[in-house]
This record gives structure tokens, sequence and C-alpha cells, in this order.
């Protein structure tokens, strides 16, 4: 096998030096085909690919072959900043260039990539452009991010519900009192009674924000499929009308150990939100939700390591979330909807994250879709 890739290797170099004279005089091609990352050599004329190495063949999943009859906005129509900076570059003999992409692949998932773009010496009638897949870094760091505003948020949360809580208690038990003492007069009663409403409202919402620190977490095996078709049912109760949930299991997925009832209460905030959001769709019978179940390996969970992992996925076909929030869908008191207490998402990062997990998010008009990873073996 090792030595059929070689001669496959040293074919495609071959091909590409006899189409390149150029290329072939400035003896690129047999250092370029050996290195790990992806590397495109494109004409500076027309952008057409001359060269691809391996690792570009398997990361664009095409041959040199076919690589070789498109030109660099035929690959990627929608990566105009990528192909803005070759088009720069050939109006300089040498320098080098570098930026984020995410490229549209033909029939394939968005690339995400850090573009190094850069004019070959050697040989000037051409630019080299190495392409690193960068998802991993990308989710690392915004996973980094979650974390360290999580931590905050959480403390930030407990100090100011407990300072809320203080004199909420002294306003409502003064109102009441109040209440005691205006006896029959009727009218100013009114005026108390929307004080105590007001005050039991608060104290609700700080008990909302404390409940992930008040109850003990209570860690047994568990299936999460079992999670998923309760929250199912509860979902199929609230909303039985234009509303479909489907269910793609890996039933090889084994057991974890968790708490059950915080893990349906997070599952269940994130399915609530979405069929909140499906509201259009749900009164036009087109609504869908669907729980996806997956076992991931070599992941890395909140900065840890992990051999394998539990992938469980909410999916809804509703509008989307407001770009503008998107970043901050996990903070408390944040919602996309007028109606919204902001904290169901917020409640379920935090009860995730006490299983050592961790909640994404992607979201586009027509596909919001969490992603709940969960530690099986580290």
């Amino acid at each position: 096998m090792v030595l059929k890739n070689l001669i496959r290797i040293r074919r495609s170099a071959a091909r590409a030096e006899a189409e390149h004279p150029a290329l072939a005089a400035a003896g690129l091609l047999p250092g370029l085909e050996a290195l790990p990352n992806a590397i495109l050599v494109l004409a500076r004329e027309r952008l057409a690919i001359a060269f691809a190495n391996p690792a570009a063949e398997a990361m664009l999943g095409m041959s040199l072959r076919q690589l070789c009859q498109l030109g660099w906005t035929d690959l990627f129509p929608n990566a105009d900043a990528p192909a803005g900076a070759i088009a720069a570059l050939r109006e300089e003999a040498s320098g080098t260039t570098q930026l984020d992409a995410v490229l549209e692949l033909p029939q394939r998932e968005p690339l995400r990539v850090h573009a190094i773009i850069g004019s070959l010496d050697a040989a000037p009638g051409y630019v080299l452009l190495e392409l690193v897949e960068n998802e991993q870094k990308l989710r690392t760091d915004r996973e980094e991010r979650i974390l360290d505003l999580s931590a905050v948020n959480k403390q930030l949360i407990r100090n100011l519900a407990h300072e809320i809580k203080n004199p909420l208690g002294g306003i409502r038990g003064a109102a009441q009192l109040l209440e005691l003492e205006l006896g029959a007069n009727g009218g100013l009663r009114e005026y108390t009674q929307v004080i105590i409403k007001e005050s039991d409202r608060l104290q609700t919402l700080v008990d909302r924000l404390l409940e992930p620190h008040r109850h003990p977490h209570i860690a047994r095996d568990l299936n999460i499929h079992e999670v998923c078709e309760r929250v199912r049912a509860v979902m199929l109760a609230e909303f039985p009308r234009g509303l479909t949930i489907h269910r793609d299991f890996d039933v090889s997925v084994p057991d974890l150990r968790g708490d059950m009832e915080q893990l349906i209460q997070a599952v269940l905030n994130i399915a609530r939100n979405a069929a909140q959001a499906l509201r259009q769709p749900i009164a036009e019978g087109t609504a869908c939700i669907e729980f996806r179940t997956r076992v991931a390996r070599r992941v890395t969970i909140a900065k840890r390591p992990c051999k394998l992992a539990l992938d469980l996925r909410i999916i809804d076909n509703g509008p989307g979330i407001p770009e503008e929030i998107r970043d901050r869908i996990f903070f408390p008191l944040v919602s996309g909807r007028e109606d919204g207490s902001g904290l169901g998402l917020t409640l379920a990062q935090n009860f995730v994250q006490q299983h050592e997990g961790m909640i994404e998010c992607e979201s586009r008009p027509g596909h919001t879709e969490f992603r709940i990873l969960l530690p099986l073996q580290c």
C-alpha cells in the first residue's frame, strides 16, 4: 500500500512538471508533495491549479487530475478574500499574506481553513497556497471563551441573587403588613398586591438562577436515549399538533455516569427553546426537531482530551438565532423572544458543565443545531 501511494505521488508530480515546465525547472514539487499540510500551486494568470500535494487531495476530496481542470474560483466560489489576496500578489514579485476563510466545497460541508498565500521566487509565474484546517482551533478558542465567561457569570449570579433575596423578602413583608393596616380600603390594597406579586415573580427568577447550585449532583449509570425519550414525551404533550420529533439514535452509545434529572432538564430547555422558535412552522405543520446521538472519538471537551464522548445533537428547522445575540445565547437574561426569561440555555449549560461536558451551537436560517458533548472515557 505504501509503495502504491508513493508511485501515485510521483505520477502526480511528474504530470504537473510535464504540463508546467517552469515548476519542473524550479525543482519544488518533490519537496511540496511530502509536506503534511495541504499545498496548492496556482498559475498567476488564470489562478488555475497546477499542482496539489496528497494532503490537499485528501482535504479537498479530489484527485490532482480533477483539481487541474478547475480554477480557484471554480473550486471555492465563495472564497472572495483568498481570491482577492491571490489576485493582489499578481502585482508583486514576492510576498505573503495570511487569513482565515470558510471555503464552500461543492456538495460538502463548509471547510474552515487558515490560508497562507505566497509568491514563489523560484517560479515567478506561480503562487503557493497552504491550507490548514482550523476547525479544532476555532472550537477550542470558543470553548475557552465560554468556560471563562461561564465561571465569571456563575459567581456574579450567585452574589447578585443573594444580594437581591434579602431586600426582596423585606419588601414583600412590608407590603403584607401595609395591606393589613389598610383593612377594607380596597383601592389602596390593589397597590400592595402589585408589590407582593412582583416580589414573588422576582423571587421565582432568583430561585431559577440559583437552581444549579442548590441540589446535589446525583450520579448514576444512565442511557442518554432514555433522557431523549422523556423529553420527547413532554414536548409532544405540550405541542400535540404541527411538530414532528425525529430520532436518529446510535444504539451502540454506551451508558454514561450522570444525573438523570439535570440532563433531562438541560435537553428539555434546548428542545423547548427550539419549539418556541418554531411557532410559525408549527402553525403550518412543518416544524421538525431531531434528536441525534453518536459516539465521538478523540475530542477535547473543556480543555480536557477524551478518548470517547457522547455527541448529542438537537436540530430544528426554525428561523435561526438572531445574529446579534448568537455569541451570547448562554449568558443569563439574554433571549431572542420578548416573552423569554433568558435562563433556559444558561441553566442547560450549567447542568452540562456539572457533567464535565459542553454545549455548542451552530445556527443559520432553516437550521439550528445544539451539540452536547459529554465525556465517556478520558
